[in-house]
């Protein structure tokens, strides 16, 4: 029998996809998604789609679900031809709110762990992922807010993790993993530093479980558990025999274990108490370049903002770096590189893309049987955004600075009428803040995180081709993730991104998945 998961705080699937991705010699999932768990509309959307698509045996997969890739068909017709498959994949993805209950918009506390017992069916020796919604932690997002002590009253985020000690307390996993932004190790309330106290919260969650919800009754059976990373070896034991790893241990490098993005993560393992297996860690990998996932995909144009589009006017406007006036202030080697790409300006018979392009070619240099499923007889989720002139300019500009100098230029290193117009230029150009306002991802080199601040503007996701102009699309963000192309993002395109960036990369969790997998086989034996 399938290992039972159970996915909380799931975002589109990420994690889950990995650990469901493992396969035993009969080619039967080793692991399965029992119940996952999700309050956002539209990634719960994608995630009971990808629930639907796990319900048939790998290659087995209907034509039905690709004619809806493709546009033919509705998801609701996709879900009224297989009302076996769909009703499965409705029961398994749960749309709710996790939170304290004071909180009336979340689901209460009875109703989840009613949920996760029926979905385990008895099953003692199971798995809990999922990471608690971090914005609150993240070293950006405090900058942002100008917090350097977080409000747990305030911000009901901080507390989000309790959910997860909860279940821990109340349903005991043999095993749970826990992704947190990198950012929560100097995360501090006005008592305490964050990570320290979920640290001694997770290891005797039964004990915080009581301190915090202030709970009455019998003592819950749960043991507690002994907290790992995946990355490092423990360093020692301590007094009372557990594994003992420095904060910056758990923080995995993405780069450095086969994902094309510099993402770094924390990433916590717990084994319960009662099982003595003390777990393998990652091997590292020669990093993986955004060219060897980018290419394959079907070179697409940028569209205008604010003016009429059209294939004629994109090209006059970026031709138009060319004139004496623009391109006398370019240093020598750029210029020629400027005059070059322009001859080889694109103008793309896919045009801009769209939620579905008919295309025969697409291809991968990574993985390709992880990547590419010719099912699909095209590219999903891959249409561009539309930018103002000014911005195309600048596009075009960084991208071929990029080719010559294999460095994405800085604020100082802009023609001056190629410099935006906002407030901080100048702080920007004497390299103080905003230094890269605009970055292209360097083709040869993996690529900076991909997060959920890509919905809200491209210029820090600048494609490294030219001749394309452009920010990424939600099809490439999601190759950088390395979600398969057939792992379809459901709702507007904010949506998407949004979805995306918040995810755990599944290549990432598929080796997480085998080191959890080897655990369960020991216990098996």
């Amino acid at each position: 029998m399938p290992i039972p998961v159970i996915d909380i705080f799931a975002g589109p699937g990420g994690l889950g996809e990995g650990f469901s991705s493992i396969l035993n010699n009969e080619g039967q999932r080793v692991f399965k998604i029992a119940l996952s768990v999700e309050k956002d509309f539209f990634a719960h959307q994608t995630l009971t789609l990808r629930s639907f698509f796990r319900q048939f045996e790998p290659g087995n997969v209907p034509d039905d679900y690709y004619s809806y890739l493709q546009g033919k068909i509705t998801l609701e017709n996709l879900y009224e031809r297989w009302p076996l498959q769909s009703g499965y994949a409705k029961k398994e993805a749960f749309m709710a709110k996790l939170g304290d209950e004071t909180d009336k918009d979340s689901i209460p506390d009875d109703e989840i762990d009613e949920k996760i017992t029926e979905a385990l069916e008895g099953e003692n020796n199971w798995l809990l992922i999922g990471g608690p919604p971090c914005q609150a932690y993240s070293i950006v997002g405090r900058s942002r807010r100008q917090e350097i002590v977080l409000d747990e009253k305030k911000d009901e985020r901080v507390g989000l993790y309790k959910q997860y000690l909860r279940i821990l307390a109340v349903h005991n996993p043999a095993i749970f993993v826990m992704e947190n932004v990198k950012g929560i190790l100097s995360a501090k309330t006005k008592k305490r530093f964050v990570f320290k106290k979920i640290l001694q919260d997770l290891s005797n969650p039964v004990r915080a479980y009581h301190e915090d919800f202030k709970i009455d009754g019998n003592i819950l059976p749960c043991p507690g558990y002994k907290i790992y990373s995946l990355f490092v070896k423990e360093r020692r034991r301590d007094k009372n025999n557990y594994p003992f790893f420095k904060q910056k241990d758990f923080i995995v490098e993405t780069e450095k274990f086969g994902v094309p993005q510099a993402r770094h993560r924390l990433i916590l393992l717990g084994i319960r108490r009662n099982i003595d297996i003390i777990p393998e860690i990652l091997e590292t990998m020669e990093q993986i370049p955004i060219s060897a996932v980018l290419s394959g995909l079907p070179g697409i144009r940028s569209g205008l903002s604010k003016t009429k589009d059209s294939k004629e006017k994109w090209y006059h406007i970026i031709n138009g770096i060319t004139s004496n006036e623009a391109i006398n202030h370019f240093d020598s080697d750029i210029k020629k590189e400027i005059l070059k790409q322009i001859k080889h300006l694109i103008k793309p018979k896919q045009d801009k893309g769209s939620e579905y392009i008919p295309y025969d070619d697409v291809g991968c240099n990574y993985q390709q049987d992880w990547f590419l499923d010719n099912n699909i007889k095209g590219v999903c989720n891959h249409m561009s955004r539309s930018h103002m002139e000014t911005d195309l300019l600048r596009y075009f500009f960084v991208s071929c600075f990029a080719k010559v100098r294999n460095v994405s230029p800085k604020l100082q290193d802009f023609p001056i009428f190629l410099l935006p117009h906002h407030k901080n230029v100048n702080e920007g150009i004497n390299n103080k803040k905003f230094a890269d306002r605009f970055r292209v991802q360097l083709w040869n080199e993996p690529s900076k995180t991909i997060t959920s601040h890509i919905s809200k503007d491209g210029h820090y996701y600048i494609h490294p081709d030219p001749s394309q102009c452009r920010s990424f699309t939600v099809r490439e963000a999601a190759r950088i993730q390395t979600f398969p192309d057939n792992y379809y993002f459901c709702g507007p395109r904010t949506e998407q991104f949004h979805q995306v960036g918040n995810a755990v990369p599944p290549l990432l969790a598929k080796r997480i998945a085998i080191v959890v997998k080897e655990i369960f086989q020991i216990l098996d034996e």
